[in-house]
């Protein structure tokens, strides 16, 4: 790829940090990053936790599970170099009642399995010895487990490409991809840019740009708001770090959940509601052409089917903070509806197959010199450095 042009569409921590990967692997490309947005990190990277996961969840030997461990460890010693926020605050996964204990106990496997550091199962006053203020009867304890600011890190990404020459133009939405002789063309905003080769990491536009260079329709995007709250003070001083349910296999989303933030507080959540824009951070905010798309593909209907009564109780969570906060005061008792505030919301990009099943594991398309990461779900920002490698690995070895 030396003195060749590669064009990264998205200007999230993904694809900045291909985008840095790619100057360090090959010296002499230049990489343009195309955002239609004003600043980095504008979407999924700014509305998440900030936590940087070390395991506990992902099967063994997949995709997630091998770029969370490499990603952890590349962005900890990142972070140290650069004197970003790392803090390993720690997190408890609680089962809060004895049904819970085999799904507790595959965790376990999978954590075991997955090299997760430090990590230990405790009980009872275990558990109050590391969050004095939360209940259950097991859990397990990942004292590695941290908090960061992906936002700041993200800017870091682009502050290093930058460096390198490279460049990153903002206000630049790609609605064409024409394939010319010896390369592409992308238009964007008005303007057309030649590269020799292009990654997609578009976040909640996967789909929509992916179409835009062939690729499949499958997997599409359907946009889920996750809401959060703002725990006042003092009772934000009854987590020290975080305090996570045990989740439901069938969903690739984590439950309501406490954590502490680097900015010193505490929120709740996210939950996980179907939203009717793919940026629909508001809960009124609705988009008739993408509620078309969404209610069109065969996979929605199946979904819906399967899981209609969780989606119904997320909604009522959504709507009412005393609905919101009954679950998670099963984990915390001391922090009530009364406790807490409205705070700000995310959407996640949750890819959706044909047959109803919701994506879980990370996806990349490779269709010549274009690469689509088509599926990019968390920990997509603890593993960015790592996914970041996996892609660059890829258009080396294959030069399309």
């Amino acid at each position: 790829m030396a003195d060749e042009t590669v064009g990264i569409v998205g200007a999230g921590i993904v694809g900045l940090a291909v985008g840095r990967e790619i100057t360090l692997r090959r010296p002499g490309t230049r990489v343009v990053v195309l955002e239609k947005e004003g600043s980095v990190g504008v979407h999924q990277t700014g509305h998440n936790s900030g936590v940087v996961h070390a395991g506990i969840y992902y099967p063994p030997g997949s995709l997630k599970a091998r770029l969370c461990a490499r990603g952890r460890s590349l962005l900890r010693e990142y972070c140290a170099e650069r004197a970003l926020p790392y803090e390993e605050c720690g997190k408890l996964v609680v089962a809060i009642a004895a049904g819970e204990l085999p799904r507790l106990d595959r965790l376990d496997d999978f954590a075991r399995a997955n090299g997760v550091p430090g990590l230990r199962r405790v009980t009872g006053a275990g558990i109050t010895e590391v969050e004095p203020h939360a209940t259950g009867v097991a859990a397990l304890h990942s004292p590695r487990t941290a908090i960061t600011d992906f936002v700041r890190i993200a800017e870091e990404f682009g502050r290093d490409i930058v460096a390198a020459g490279g460049e990153i133009r903002f206000g630049r939405r790609v609605t064409a991809v024409r394939r010319e002789p010896g390369g592409l063309r992308i238009l964007a905003a008005g303007h057309a840019e030649s590269v020799d080769r292009l990654v997609v990491c578009a976040g909640l536009h996967a789909d929509r740009v992916g179409r835009l260079v062939a690729d499949s329709a499958e997997p599409r995007i359907i946009p889920f708001r996750g809401e959060y709250m703002r725990v006042r003070p003092p009772k934000a001083e009854l987590v020290r770090g975080m305090i996570y349910p045990v989740p439901d296999p069938r969903y690739p989303f984590l439950g309501v959940h406490f954590t502490r933030r680097v900015d010193g507080g505490v929120e709740v959540g996210p939950n996980a509601v179907p939203a009717a824009a793919r940026e629909g951070y508001r809960r009124l905010r609705v988009d008739p052409v993408e509620v078309l798309r969404i209610v069109s593909w065969p996979g929605t209907a199946r979904l819906a089917a399967r899981h209609w009564r969780t989606a119904l109780r997320e909604v009522r969570g959504s709507l009412s903070v005393r609905a919101y906060m009954r679950d998670a005061q099963r984990y915390v008792p001391g922090i009530g509806p009364a406790d807490v505030e409205r705070d700000g919301a995310g959407v996640r990009a949750q890819a959706l197959d044909r047959d109803g099943t919701l994506v879980d594991d990370f996806r990349v398309h490779r269709l010549g010199a274009v690469t689509v990461v088509r599926n990019a779900p968390s920990p997509a920002a603890t593993s960015s450095m790592a996914i970041a490698e996996h892609v660059v690995d890829a258009m080396t070895a294959d030069r399309g």
